[in-house]
């Protein structure tokens, strides 16, 4: 009597892995956000104690890049300027509430370029919260003035920014694919 054959081997069900379904733009954006924090807070430390900025104020780096210490206590290009007291800490409760709004947003997303663009916008705004604990106020060094951007910045910022400019195109592609249906 011969055995029977074992039946065929069956692909893995969709949906079943680590990284698909519902936990899949909650996973990626995350580990973006982390990215983000990550790298601003390793630059800023590098900048702030390895390379003594505070001491050196300005550096000249190249005809197109400086670095120019300036410490921010206001918001986006130093706009609503906080001061020591309740202003930092409102900013700061301001900074991880909108986080954890736009993390809850970020876990029903199913598009994968918002859940970029939210990752970075979490990651920068919580990179900016945790200077204000720190020291007070929010560490912009990068300053590209030498070609006509007036702003000093860091990578929290630069996060904040290329976040919003993602979700803005993300919303102008879900619409047209909206219209093509």
């Amino acid at each position: 009597m011969q055995a029977e054959a074992p039946p065929p081997a069956q692909p893995p069900a969709q949906g079943t892995g680590l990284l698909s379904g519902p936990r899949r733009m909650p996973l990626m954006g995350g580990a973006v956000a982390a990215l983000v924090i990550l790298l601003d807070q390793l630059v800023k430390a590098w900048a702030l104690h390895v390379y003594e900025l505070p001491r050196r104020g300005h550096v000249d780096l190249s005809p197109v890049m400086d670095l120019t210490m300036v410490w921010n206590r206001g918001v986006s290009f130093g706009m609503l300027q906080a001061g020591d007291g309740f202003g930092r800490w409102a900013y700061v409760v301001f900074a991880l509430g909108a986080s954890a709004a736009l993390a809850w947003w970020l876990s029903r997303t199913p598009r994968p370029l918002l859940g970029l663009a939210l990752g970075m916008v979490i990651g920068g705004a919580i990179g900016n919260a945790i200077d204000r604990i720190v020291h007070g106020a929010v560490a912009d060094f990068l300053d590209f003035s030498d070609v006509f951007f007036p702003w000093v910045f860091n990578i929290a910022d630069a996060g904040i920014s290329v976040g919003v400019a993602l979700m803005l195109l993300d919303s102008l592609l879900a619409r047209d694919g909206d219209e093509k249906s």
